[in-house]
């Protein structure tokens, strides 16, 4: 597998893919980036979620000369929401270039967009009706193109768009490179390449059949309306975990994901391409010796592991390709042993994921992610338990003595009550946030000290937004926000850029105060401080 660098990758956007977290290249940017480079045409059949956007993304931004003036480069989409995904990435991508990039689709006001275009846009990302419309007004002109990319050609095909797509390549000018990139490439999609591609590369990424251990359970959570961490942790304490590997697909999702677990009292650790050995082996180490029950991975540090006893995997993001979601999911359910394998899925990713179950020629039934009452009823049921078997051991002398001297003052119902309560209280870490009230929120940042955050920056992030208490310490920080405002506040947060990054801020569903489950995680009386 080639380098980024030995693909011919500029240094402004090698910096930008590093940032990004990328380690690697995928099977479809190694065979796509050099020839698009070299100003070839190209037809390339990969399934959504490969790599494919940065596939023509990379050699585009590397060839234009941003001046802010008329569109050097036009992606058509089939779906606004793919436009904004590909617009953001494509941004991320040649953001030390200066490129202006602009998302042109139906359902936003067309003034916007017309001011936007006249602003100036190196790079416009929009659907076929749209763009066509724009180009009829004028709004558009493509006199400056010289790249063209069909992302997802088939799917733009049973849409209907395949009319559309052909009046605006007609008018776009004759020199220029083009990009077809598509799943199948059905007759009509065929046709259009003959017409419109000169002499095009042919490149294929396909999956294959892949076999799945029988013994590992697979199952996916929708998480549409609830955000990632939230969702990881409800499972967490929901589910009896005893010892898993996350996996996410970056670097920075891995440091981000890990922050916030151990903010959170839970016991992780991280590991990726850019840590030291020595650290690699330290956090391996704590999690085979069970000192922490949570290892936060990316695919690549992930390779050739082999840890007994790990009972779930939880895919945080849907992985690249059927065969990284197969190796992700082997390192469970080994030696004979049964595992779980639990894969979060938005509706961008929901494609993707049909897509590997087909390659796998597997079914993961979909599950609703358990509710805040949910996991407090768990957490009820799992200290039950506990109590249970701390009452069949018999070990009560000293406190069989206090229960009754308490009892002759209370009913016996009461004394037990009190002493569940403590008991759950002291559960949870006296360090660690308080939990959500009906009222208030704490949302968790992933920005403290070390990049010179202080609570009058999180309050100017968020203009306009009423927040309480802020708790600003070395690696993360917590503000508190009305319940009511609290989807807001993140949305706000999530848009603050420090050190050149977009902050991750996250925080618990409104009425998620339940009490730590008894006996998960040992450092869930003392968290351990992100790293």
């Amino acid at each position: 597998m080639a380098s980024f660098a030995e693909l011919g990758i500029t240094p402004p956007i090698l910096s930008a893919l590093r940032e990004m977290g990328f380690e690697e290249p995928t099977p479809i940017q190694v065979e796509a980036i050099p020839p698009l480079l070299r100003g070839l045409d190209l037809i390339g059949q990969a399934q959504t979620g490969t790599g494919k956007t940065a596939a023509y993304a990379v050699p585009a931004l590397q060839n234009i000369r941003p001046d802010g003036g008329h569109p050097q480069v036009l992606v058509l989409t089939p779906t606004r929401e793919l436009a904004l995904q590909v617009t953001e990435e494509i941004a991320r991508i040649g953001a030390e270039l200066g490129a202006h990039e602009v998302a042109i689709y139906g359902g936003q006001p067309i003034e916007r967009q017309i001011r936007a275009l006249r602003a100036g846009a190196d790079v416009v990302v929009g659907t076929p009706g749209r763009l066509l419309d724009h180009l009829r007004r004028g709004t558009l002109r493509l006199d400056d193109l010289r790249f063209v990319v069909l992302d997802e050609g088939d799917e733009m095909l049973d849409m209907g768009f395949i009319d559309d797509i052909e009046t605006i390549l007609a008018a776009a000018p004759r020199e220029r490179q083009t990009a077809l990139f598509s799943a199948t490439l059905p007759l009509p999609i065929q046709r259009l390449a003959a017409r419109y591609l000169r002499d095009p590369v042919h490149v294929r990424v396909t999956t294959g059949r892949l076999a799945v251990p029988t013994l590992i359970e697979q199952t996916c959570y929708p998480i549409m309306n609830v955000d990632r961490t939230e969702a990881l942790c409800r499972l967490l304490d929901y589910l009896d975990i005893r010892r898993a590997i996350v996996f996410c697909r970056t670097k920075r999702a891995v440091d981000d994901v890990a922050a916030a677990l151990q903010a959170r009292g839970y016991p992780a650790e991280a590991i990726h391409g850019d840590m030291g050995q020595p650290q690699r082996n330290r956090a391996m180490a704590r999690f085979r010796d069970g000192e922490s029950e949570l290892l936060i991975a990316t695919d690549v540090a992930a390779r050739g592991l082999d840890i007994e006893g790990v009972t779930h995997v939880l895919n945080y993001h849907v992985a690249d390709s059927a065969e990284a979601h197969v190796h992700r999911i082997g390192r469970t359910g080994r030696v004979g042993r049964t595992g779980v394998a639990i894969t979060l899925v938005d509706r961008r990713e929901m494609k993707q994921l049909r897509m590997i179950a087909e390659a796998t020629q597997t079914r993961i039934p979909t599950h609703a992610l358990p509710s805040p009452a949910d996991v407090a009823r768990a957490a009820m049921g799992s200290f039950r338990r506990e109590l249970a078997d701390v009452i069949e051991a018999g070990e009560l002398a000293g406190a069989l003595e206090l229960a009754q001297d308490m009892a002759e003052r209370y009913s016996a119902i009461e004394v037990a009550a009190a002493a569940i309560k403590l008991a759950m209280d002291t559960a949870r870490s006296p360090s660690a946030p308080s939990p959500a009230t009906a009222d208030t929120q704490r949302i968790f940042l992933n920005v403290g000290h070390r990049e010179g955050i202080r609570p009058a920056d999180v309050l100017r992030a968020a203009p306009g937004l009423e927040v309480g208490e802020i708790d600003v310490h070395d690696d993360f920080s917590f503000a508190e926000v009305p319940a009511a405002a609290a989807d807001g506040a993140i949305e706000l947060w999530r848009q603050w850029r420090v050190g050149g990054r977009l902050v991750n801020a996250s925080g618990p569903a409104p009425g998620s105060a339940v009490p730590a489950r008894p006996g998960y995680g040992r450092s869930r009386t003392a968290p351990t401080p992100p790293r």
